[in-house]
């Protein structure tokens, strides 16, 4: 019955997406001014039918839910295998990641790898993903930088259906969210990291949540002293998800 209410849903979003009169405006690539569709206000309407891991990143290349997609250079699919025990999920692809095509690529991505390494998680059973799949970014006021900002709401709500996708299809025994942002989309904007950090608490979906901080806040850290601190607090809370894994 799942299966067919699912179905239908799926239907309905595509009928959805060939009759959305979606805001079309004039985009700037390669030079060439170009009317594009700026976005439908959903990534509902991209999922494909009978979706599967391969299926949906190659729908999300061409995903206009929202308008990050005029930002980023591209989308910024998860990665790992499909029935990884692990799911981790952060805010948004950052400069490295955007330009790699890959998650979890830059600086955080290496913490990560530590602390899963540290934790004893075999990276082979971990799949790497995001709340958003674009890089939403702004020009710093000293320099060509791109500088990470950080996605709203309605971006976040307009790229959940991807996520809710990749976790119904990989099923893991536990999702880790790292920072609020993750957090949130999963278990709605009243979760707080900062109260139920470490915890293993159960989803609306009815799967289990472990949320931490985003180690790209360990790497913000003010000082070397904050930032060993840190370090040890990020570690300790991947090791309590290797221990859900063996409980």
């Amino acid at each position: 019955m799942a299966s067919a209410r699912g179905a239908r849903t799926r239907r309905a979003s595509h009928e959805k997406l060939r009759n959305a009169a979606a805001r079309r405006a004039v985009v700037v690539r390669g030079g060439k001014a170009q009317t594009k569709t700026v976005a439908t206000g959903s990534a509902a309407d991209f999922i494909p039918p009978n979706p599967t891991l391969p299926k949906l990143r190659d729908a999300a290349m061409r995903c206009r839910g929202c308008h990050l997609w005029t930002l980023g250079t591209q989308t910024v699919f998860g990665e790992g295998p499909k029935r990884a025990r692990v799911m981790i999920v952060g805010e948004q692809p950052g400069d490295q990641e955007d330009r790699a095509g890959h998650p979890f690529v830059g600086p955080s991505g290496k913490l990560l790898d530590q602390a899963l390494e540290h934790a004893g998680i075999e990276r082979d059973d971990v799949y790497v993903t995001n709340a958003v799949k674009h890089f939403k970014w702004e020009r710093g006021e000293k320099s060509a930088r791109r500088v990470h900002k950080k996605p709203n709401d309605a971006e976040v709500r307009a790229c959940h259906p991807w996520l809710d996708e990749e976790i119904r299809l990989v099923q893991p025994k536990v999702v880790v969210c790292l920072g609020a942002t993750a957090a949130q989309s999963i278990m709605g904007k009243s979760f707080k990291v900062t109260k139920e950090r470490g915890r293993a608490v159960k989803a609306p979906n009815g799967g289990i949540v472990i949320a931490t901080v985003h180690p790209s806040s360990v790497l913000r850290a003010p000082d070397a002293a904050a930032r060993a601190q840190a370090e040890r607090d990020f570690m300790a809370d991947i090791k309590k998800v290797a221990r859900h894994l063996s409980g």
